[in-house]
């Protein structure tokens, strides 16, 4: 298992190398390391500026290679997004190192975690709020997958749509309170009320009725919440929503919750 130290000393490996590589034109610290948050468990999360006459899969290759050749890495797996391609690899440490390349008219903070090492940073892009429409959707519709699955007798898949629910309502959550939406990064700063609230929808076996009741109170919270960020749409979706749970009636938050 990885130090800190071990991870620090790598780190700045990496960004030696950088600043070495003439296709590099900037670079900078993401992640929980850019802001004081670093722990005991966190990963490296380094972000690079490519020339803009330099193939970017040209510079991805190399980098590759340095990983599995120089640092042994074991596997890795890709995610493009529209200003950066990332790459994450595992070291035999157990430590998770995640890079990013951008061409360098793109560099830049496009989050709130980015701490620049060296190069010209582009002002960050307007921040963009979830839309609270798309988590209601997906609700909704895991709610309704959920049912067809404990009906269809393929209960794995239905506790896949069942904890689903629960993501979707805990990104509602966030979203509310003001924290992180993407991967339960702001659920455990909820109020303990609402992180409370879904523990009794957690699927405790993968028998037919506990499924049903699993699905029961995660649709019961993930109508709370609708409640609470916009009663219109919660109005709208909740016969639905009981409908297909069997539940007996309404049970809006309390007003004090919202």
């Amino acid at each position: 298992m990885f130090t800190s130290d071990h991870r620090d000393a790598l780190r700045k490996q990496l960004l030696g190398l950088a600043e070495k590589d003439p296709r590099i034109t900037g670079a900078a610290v993401t992640g929980s390391a850019a802001d004081g948050r670093e722990d005991r468990w966190s990963d490296i999360d380094l972000y690079f500026g490519v020339a803009e006459d330099v193939a970017l899969d040209a510079v991805l290759a190399d980098w590759t290679d340095y990983l599995y050749g120089e640092l042994a890495a074991l596997h890795h797996f890709e995610l493009k997004v529209p200003a950066a391609v990332y790459r994450a690899f595992l070291l035999p440490s157990c430590l998770e190192v995640d890079l990013g390349f951008t061409p360098a008219g793109q560099f830049g903070a496009h989050g709130p975690h980015f701490r620049g090492v060296f190069g010209e940073a582009v002002p960050p892009p307007p921040a963009v709020a979830p839309d609270p429409g798309h988590l209601i959707g997906l609700g909704w519709h895991h709610v309704l997958h959920a049912r067809s699955c404990i009906e269809r007798g393929k209960p794995w898949q239905a506790e896949y749509w069942i904890s689903g629910i629960r993501d979707q309502t805990l990104a509602l959550a966030c979203l509310r309170f003001g924290e992180p939406t993407d991967y339960a990064k702001g659920a455990d700063a909820l109020p303990s009320w609402v992180i409370g609230e879904l523990e009794d929808a957690l699927v405790r076996s993968l028998a037919p009725e506990e499924l049903r009741r699993a699905l029961r109170v995660a649709a019961t919270r993930l109508l709370g919440e609708l409640h609470a960020t916009d009663a219109v749409q919660a109005q709208r979706l909740e016969p639905p929503i009981r409908e297909l749970v069997d539940l007996p009636g309404a049970q809006p938050p309390d007003s004090a919750h919202r």
